[in-house]
Parts: structure tokens; sequence; C-alpha cells
């Protein structure tokens, strides 16, 4: 069964929510963050989402809790307010991994034909996130939190790219 892209608006949408989403989190904290998230995912889900597009969203929700939860209780991160939770880390760092699922199939479907720019993509501009969130939550990173997390992000776009793109994603974008 073909699936149709996105039009414009609704990969606009798509973009502004997810990055409402990160500000809310990163500035706001885990309350406002989790307020926030919440009515977005609901709103993707129900407006947006692919049939079974869910099980992506809840599928980067457990990634995020393994990836961000390990390097934080590996020491790469020292949030200096508020108790974490999550794997010793804040729920608004978490919930950003549901939050990015929501770009997958949609802002981002074109990116995974390209393994090569996923690749750099998430090299490059999942660390930016990354420290860009650090400076304005008052997060104090690891030396070596950075380099990790670009080759995380390389690797999992690497893997989405594997997974989505190819002339078998035109016709398959959500299982």
């Amino acid at each position: 069964m073909a699936t149709l892209p996105d039009g414009p608006v609704k990969m606009l949408a798509n973009l502004a929510a997810f990055q409402a989403g990160w500000f809310a989190c990163v500035m706001g904290g885990s309350l406002i963050g989790l307020v926030t998230v919440g009515l977005i995912l609901a709103l993707h889900l129900a407006w947006l989402a692919r049939p079974g597009e869910w099980r992506w969203v809840a599928g980067f929700a457990a990634l995020g809790l393994v990836v961000d939860g390990g390097l934080t209780l590996a020491g790469g991160f020292d949030f200096a307010d508020g108790v974490p939770v999550l794997g010793g880390m804040p729920p608004w760092l978490w919930l950003l991994w549901p939050l990015f699922a929501t770009l997958v199939h949609h802002s981002l479907a074109w990116l995974w034909q390209y393994p090569w720019l996923a690749v750099l993509g998430g090299a490059t501009s999942g660390p930016l996130s990354y420290y860009a969130g650090a400076r304005l939550a008052g997060v104090e990173l690891a030396p070596w939190l950075l380099p990790a997390e670009a080759m995380t992000w390389a690797l999992i776009c690497l893997v989405l790219a594997r997974r989505l793109g190819g002339p078998r994603a035109a016709a398959v974008q959500v299982r």
C-alpha cells in the first residue's frame, strides 16, 4: 500500500510542533515538557500519524531511556536542578525521544533516501541539539558526551535510512 507524502502544511506543522515541544522540555522542565509533549503526541497520533506509527513513538521512548539513561548513569550529564527520575535523567530529557519519533515518517521522511546525508545529519544535528539544550537548561556535559552522541545519532540515522530508505520505503512507510 503506497502512502502519499505529507503536504507542506502538515510538514510545517510537524516541524513547528517538534520545535515547540523541544523548547518546552528544555526551557520549561519536566512538568511543562510533559504537558506540552503529551498534547503534541496526542494531536500527532490523531491528526498526522500513519497506521501503526504509535509503535515508532513507543520504540523511541524505550530507546531514549536506554541511550540517554545509560549515558546519564555513565556520568555524561550533570543536572543542576531537580531530581532525575528515569534512568538517572529528568523526564524532560527523555520526552525528547518520542517527540523526535514524530518527525521520522513526516518531516524527515525524505532524508532516509540518502543514507550518507542521514548519517552526517545525525552526527552533527544530534550533538548540536544536546549542546544547545544543555546551555539553555543549565546542564553540564562530560567532555566525551558530544562525541558519543554523534556516534549514537549517526548510527540511529543509518538504521533509519536502511529501514525506511530506498525503493521499498516508497511502498511501505510504517510497519
